[in-house]
């Protein structure tokens, strides 16, 4: 069974740094994909950042809203996945879920993944 467990999120100024993190069990597959999604309060689930991992090695992809300001890794060791947060703006304000699939699939679509986490807050407000 997979879990994904989400921390990291909290309050910050416009500009501050946060790292969501995303701690992963039951991933068995050398190749998944690992995504991180947010929800504006109003707005539907977007998404934000996406890895896809295969033996061959990893490929990232970032929404333009993200990109240059967004980093996603991940620590083997540790089945973790974490989203660096870099300049953040009241427009990036959201609960921002964590989610996962074994195997292939497009890391933008919500509907290419089959776990999610439970979302961390994350504010940016002065």
């Amino acid at each position: 069974q997979v879990q994904l467990v989400e921390s990291g999120g909290g309050l910050v100024q416009p500009g501050e740094s946060l790292r969501l993190s995303c701690a992963a069990s039951g991933l068995t597959s050398d190749s998944y994909i690992m995504g991180w999604f947010r929800r504006a309060p109003g707005k539907e689930r977007e998404f934000v950042a996406g890895m896809s991992v295969t033996e061959a090695g990893a490929w990232s992809v970032y929404a333009d809203s993200v990109r240059g300001r967004f980093s996603i890794s991940k620590d083997n060791a540790k089945d973790t996945v974490f989203l660096q947060m870099n300049s953040l703006e009241p427009a990036d304000t959201a609960v921002y879920y964590c989610a996962a699939r074994s195997g292939s699939g497009n890391v933008q679509v919500i509907q290419a993944y089959d776990h999610w986490g439970q979302g961390t807050q994350v504010t940016v407000s002065s």
